[in-house]
């Protein structure tokens, strides 16, 4: 897969994808977010990754927002089409069928903060800064920010977030319940490849299932929930990694999961 603004390098079951403007740092215009729905379009039927780690190129930026330039002069509907295409993309990597981590190694703000949330987890250096500035431009949050921050901290924290336009710490963002580890900036790469190896030892068609499960049942009520949960528990006993998982615990050994 050949990008002009993506960098893509895989290590057996883990992936990693690089935002890769640092002159812009990292900032999302039309070729990234075309490059980033392509992208998963592709890796999403790739029988060999599992987990996908996502970083900014460069020591700045994990992405730091939209390309402000590039909106310059949009019409209102060029906007809207700008906003879907974004919100696309980030439906795609969302969709993905595999655990997707966010190791994000300094600014997160609009896009970028936006691009974390669409992550199933985000790992934050303790010199990340996270934000939903787009008021300060009298705009609003237009790539999933509205819709998924809420979901992830609820409304009235989201509220203050989003209306204050404020930068908040990694560690804030933590507190509120987003981020699920802040790491020493040195140790942020191995940590997040530490989690992805974890998470690439369990049973891979498990946790699409699992991720399904939870995307998807969180916004079912609760008796939709469960009755998709145990559906879903249901069609992986019809799978030969259900079989070796539990082989494996009966026999005392390590699963081998082959994703099938």
């Amino acid at each position: 897969m050949n990008f002009e603004t993506l960098l893509y390098q895989q290590e057996g079951y883990i992936g990693t994808l690089t935002i890769n403007r640092p002159e812009a740092l990292n900032a999302l215009n039309e070729t990234v977010l075309k490059e980033l729905k392509s992208f998963a379009e592709q890796i999403r039927s790739h029988k060999d990754i599992r987990v996908l780690i996502i970083t900014g190129s460069g020591e700045k930026a994990f992405v730091a927002g939209a390309d402000i330039k590039a909106m310059q002069g949009m019409t209102p509907q060029e906007a809207t089409d700008f906003s879907t295409m974004a919100q696309t993309a980030f439906d795609s990597i969302e969709a993905l069928p595999f655990a997707v981590i966010a190791a994000v190694n300094g600014f997160a703000l609009g896009g970028g903060c936006e691009l974390a949330l669409s992550c199933d987890l985000i790992l934050a250096s303790e010199k990340a800064k996270f934000g939903l500035p787009e008021v300060t431009l009298g705009l609003l949050p237009c790539f999933g920010g509205t819709q998924r921050l809420p979901r992830a901290i609820g409304l009235y924290k989201a509220r203050e977030m989003v209306f204050s336009g404020e930068f908040y710490s990694a560690e804030a963002c933590k507190e509120l319940g987003f981020v699920n580890r802040v790491i020493a900036p040195a140790e942020l790469w191995n940590e997040a490849r530490k989690l992805a190896a974890t998470i690439a030892s369990r049973g891979p068609v498990a946790i699409a299932k699992a991720k399904q499960s939870l995307n998807t049942g969180v916004e079912l009520p609760i008796t939709e929930g469960l009755q998709q949960e145990a559906a879903l528990f249901g069609e992986l006993f019809d799978t030969k990694d259900h079989h070796e998982g539990i082989g494996a615990f009966i026999e005392k050994r390590n699963p081998d999961f082959k994703g099938e």
